[in-house]
């Protein structure tokens, strides 16, 4: 693990196994690499590149509003430079996901393959549709609405951690005390929340955005991997982001994989 200069910022690395080179891009916004841990497993198979994104996890801290799209695509490219890279291969999960398909689309000739996993294609879902759902599981109304506000960046600093509280259960698919216990001890106490990213990004990253209608320029080989209780991105619209892309291949999975914090 280092912190390395790139671009107007020094970013967090952990490279760790051997093989082809998969950068993965994380969750959150406000996450960090942590909550992609589960992956580490597969360094004996391939040469994994954990970073945190600007203005996220243990990355230091640069003005909140430079995490743009164009920012936050060249800072990877400027990485996979760094690192010695002609092309790698590149998994985003959830925003990590959002950050991914912005690359394949600014950046196609630096990746061979990407994975998308319990993403979005456009903001909408997580926006809109993720306290919609959470009501029809029965969740409080207050609990709604405070997932309302934690999506579209309303909330102060200081309710971010009380939110995932209030419902944190959806990211599982069986929630319980002893699988939160069992996560915590496989890492998850290391996460480093950044509450400014996760309001900046609902609030005006995100506002909007889309890319579905440019589904059809990505031309690497695409896996995209669903899970049937996703709250923020269901199985549907997995369904409508592997059309779009031409090379893609869904993946449906018969439980949804393990998100971490979002």
């Amino acid at each position: 693990m280092t912190t390395m200069p790139i671009r107007d910022v020094s970013l967090f690395v952990d490279v760790i196994g051997h093989g082809y080179p998969l950068l993965l891009m994380h969750g959150g916004p406000g996450a960090d690499h942590w909550t992609l841990q589960p992956l580490r497993r597969c360094a004996d198979r391939f040469t994994l590149i954990f970073y945190d994104h600007r203005c996220n996890g243990r990355s230091p801290a640069v003005p909140v509003s430079s995490m743009t799209w164009e920012n936050l695509t060249a800072d990877a490219d400027a990485l996979r430079q760094a690192l010695g890279f002609h092309r790698w291969a590149v998994l985003g999960h959830s925003f990590g996901g959002h950050v991914a398909l912005e690359y394949a689309l600014r950046y196609p000739d630096s990746l061979s393959h990407l994975i998308l996993l319990d993403t979005g294609g456009e903001a909408r879902w997580a926006q809109e549709n993720a306290p919609a759902t959470l009501a029809k599981r029965g969740y409080s109304p207050r609990a709604v609405n405070l997932a309302r506000r934690f999506f579209n960046g309303q909330i102060a600093p200081k309710e971010m951690v009380p939110a995932l509280m209030r419902f944190g259960s959806a990211y599982y698919h069986r929630p319980s005390i002893l699988r939160l216990a069992h996560e915590m001890l496989r890492g998850g106490w290391r996460v480093k929340m950044r509450p400014e990213a996760l309001i900046f990004a609902g609030s005006q990253l995100l506002k909007g955005w889309t890319v579905m209608d440019r589904l059809d320029e990505i031309k690497a080989s695409t896996l995209v991997i669903a899970g049937r209780d996703d709250f923020l991105f269901p199985p549907k619209h997995q369904v409508e982001i592997a059309a779009g892309i031409p090379n893609a291949l869904p993946d449906h999975r018969t439980r949804r994989p393990q998100r971490g914090t979002a």
